[in-house]
């Protein structure tokens, strides 16, 4: 027998297999991941702030935590989301590697230094992140031509500019009060989480059967409109029975476009019926916000029916289902997916109702209601540590 040859160099070194460590290979991964341990543990860095451990921060009090509720927690969401499907939209890579890891050393450095007495190195580092993650979507988004989403980065520009309005009236730069900046920001948020929902949810819910999700284009530009102009009378700040009637409407165009998308056949599907859940909270919002408009209720009601509600809802809902899809494992919320649900519900209902009922048991509410959302999120960031750490189950990268 003639012996065999082999044709391959025996010099040549096997192919590299990916590596296990896949936190920075798409723009979901840290920040989710981050998003969470921070919403985990800041109640415990209010708790500092409250006891005098932390000395004398630049921000402190209900403006802290109204900063890094929306420029921390839920800014860190959007920009891990947008960048993720933002790849998707347009096809063109979005920030990884070193340039993900540099947005998300800033974001860090962001939630220190307001923590710390240096007020410029704050503001400049909280206006820098929002501008970066703009640049960071504006060059694919442009790169493909992608103009249907070209708004995003106007709004991660809102977001900046924001937050700059908080700094600058925190520094005594601008006689413009802080809670405006805070205030559009909210509204920002809002309008983000109007546009995606109308595009994923009634998707998501077609995707069971017997579900017959629907739209109207008459009522997808109600709503989203009124939401806009929400956001322009609060730039204005118009207040009165004009406000009143505005978010009203803004309301109902939310409500009737939420009974269009069938909540009720989600209620045997976690991943979906947390979305629509975390959704209704928004029309009441805006008709609390209106009562509070009126004196009626507290505004501190209407601020976490959307804050708690809507944010925290719909961003739980997000970032289970988008960490098991974009890491390729199956669409179905896990036993403690649903415990994190049903936390977040919780926290939101006993926030918002059991001070407008029981005014005398504010500071219980506020207590258990922050246990139950750092629960929510401590429980998240390590259930999915692996699934954001590792490697896509499918191999695939991303």
């Amino acid at each position: 027998m003639s012996p065999v040859i082999s044709l391959k160099n025996p010099s040549a070194a096997p192919a590299a297999p990916p590596p296990d460590f896949a936190l920075w290979q798409l723009g979901f991964r840290p920040f989710y991941l981050l998003a969470s341990m921070f919403a985990a543990l800041s109640i415990g860095l209010w708790a500092l702030q409250f006891s005098g451990w932390l000395g004398t921060p630049y921000l402190a009090g209900p403006m802290w935590h109204a900063h890094e509720m929306l420029f921390g927690f839920a800014l860190a969401v959007i920009v891990g989301f947008l960048f993720t499907a933002g790849r998707s939209w347009s096809g063109q890579p979005t920030p990884t590697g070193v340039p993900l890891m540099a947005l998300a050393a800033l974001w860090v450095a962001g939630r220190v230094l307001v923590l710390t007495p240096f007020g410029w190195a704050a503001a400049i580092v909280n206006v820098a992140f929002p501008l970066a993650a703009a640049i960071g979507l504006a060059i694919p988004f442009i790169a493909a031509r992608n103009k249907r989403n070209y708004f995003f980065v106007a709004l991660l520009l809102m977001m900046a500019l924001a937050v700059l309005g908080v700094h600058l009236a925190q520094l005594g730069v601008t006689q413009l009060p802080g809670w405006l900046g805070i205030q559009v920001a909210l509204d920002v948020v809002l309008f983000i989480m109007a546009v995606m929902a109308g595009r994923v949810v009634p998707m998501f819910t077609n995707a069971i059967a017997g579900a017959n999700a629907s739209k109207r284009p008459w009522l997808e530009k109600a709503a989203l409109g009124s939401t806009l102009a929400v956001l322009l009378a609060d730039v204005l700040q118009l207040h009165g029975a004009a406000l009143v009637a505005l978010v009203g409407l803004c309301a109902a165009a939310h409500l009737a476009r939420w009974v269009l998308w069938q909540p009720w056949k989600t209620l045997r599907t976690p991943l979906v019926w947390v979305l629509h859940v975390a959704y209704v909270w928004i029309p009441v919002h805006l008709l609390l916000r209106g009562l509070a408009e009126m004196g009626l209720v507290s505004s501190s009601a209407a601020v976490h029916a959307l804050t708690v509600g809507a944010i925290g809802g719909l961003i739980i809902g997000m970032i289970t289902r988008t960490a098991l899809g974009h890491t390729g494992r199956k669409l179905k919320a896990s036993r403690t997916d649903t415990v994190c649900y049903l936390l977040v519900l919780a926290s939101a209902l006993i926030r918002v109702f059991v001070p407008l009922f029981m005014p005398s048991q504010l500071i219980h509410a506020v207590l258990w209601s922050a246990a139950l959302w750092s629960a929510a999120f401590a429980l998240y960031a390590v259930a999915y540590w692996p699934v954001l750490t590792r490697i896509r189950a499918d191999g695939k990268p991303g």
